[in-house]
C-alpha cells in the first residue's frame, strides 16, 4: 500500500488560517456582547425636552453614537435646538463627533448627527447623508412634534 502524503498549497492554507480566525473572532466577539450586560445597558440615553417630557433612545452601534455615549457619561449634555423646515430640532453639540455618513432617510424619532457637530431629532422624513446615532424609542410622530412644539426647544440628554 502507497502512502499518501497531504499537501495544502499555500492559498489554501491561507483561506483555512483566515475562515478559523473569522469564526474564533465572531463567537468571541459574540460571547463578550451577550455576556456582557453593563454593555448592553449603555446602548440607551435619556432625552428630557423643555417642559418635562422624558424619551429614551437606542444608540446606534458605530463610533459616532459610542463617541456621544462616552460624553453623556461624563455628565448631562444640554442642548439649545432649533425648528429647522418644520421636519426637524437642530442644535450644536458643543464639540465634534466622529462622522459615519451614510445616504439615509430618516423618520419620525431618528436622532442624526449633521456634519459632525450638530445633533438632529427629526419629527418628520428627510434623505441625505448622514450618521445615524440613534432612535427614540416608542414615540410617534405626533407625539414627538406635540413635545418638541414648533419653535425653539431644549432637549437634555443624560445616561440612563
Amino acid at each position: 500500500m502507497k502512502k499518501r502524503s497531504i499537501f495544502l498549497s499555500p492559498l489554501a492554507l491561507l483561506f483555512a488560517v483566515i475562515a478559523t480566525t473569522m469564526t474564533a473572532c465572531g463567537q468571541s466577539k459574540q460571547n463578550d456582547t451577550s455576556n456582557n450586560p453593563k454593555n448592553m445597558e449603555t446602548t440607551k440615553i435619556k432625552l428630557t425636552v423643555t417642559g418635562g417630557r422624558t424619551f429614551t433612545a437606542t444608540l446606534a452601534d458605530n463610533s459616532s453614537a459610542e463617541a456621544l455615549r462616552e460624553l453623556i457619561m461624563k455628565g448631562d449634555l444640554t442642548i439649545e435646538m432649533e425648528d429647522y423646515a418644520s421636519m426637524e430640532k437642530v442644535g450644536p453639540i458643543g464639540t465634534s463627533l466622529p462622522r459615519n455618513d451614510r445616504p439615509t432617510t430618516t423618520s419620525a424619532g431618528d436622532i442624526i448627527l449633521y456634519q459632525g457637530k450638530y445633533l438632529v431629532i427629526y419629527y418628520d422624513k428627510n434623505s441625505w447623508n448622514f450618521t445615524r446615532l440613534g432612535r427614540i424609542d416608542n414615540a410617534t410622530a405626533d407625539e414627538l412634534k406635540q413635545a418638541l412644539g414648533s419653535g425653539d426647544v431644549t432637549v437634555t440628554l443624560s445616561a440612563e
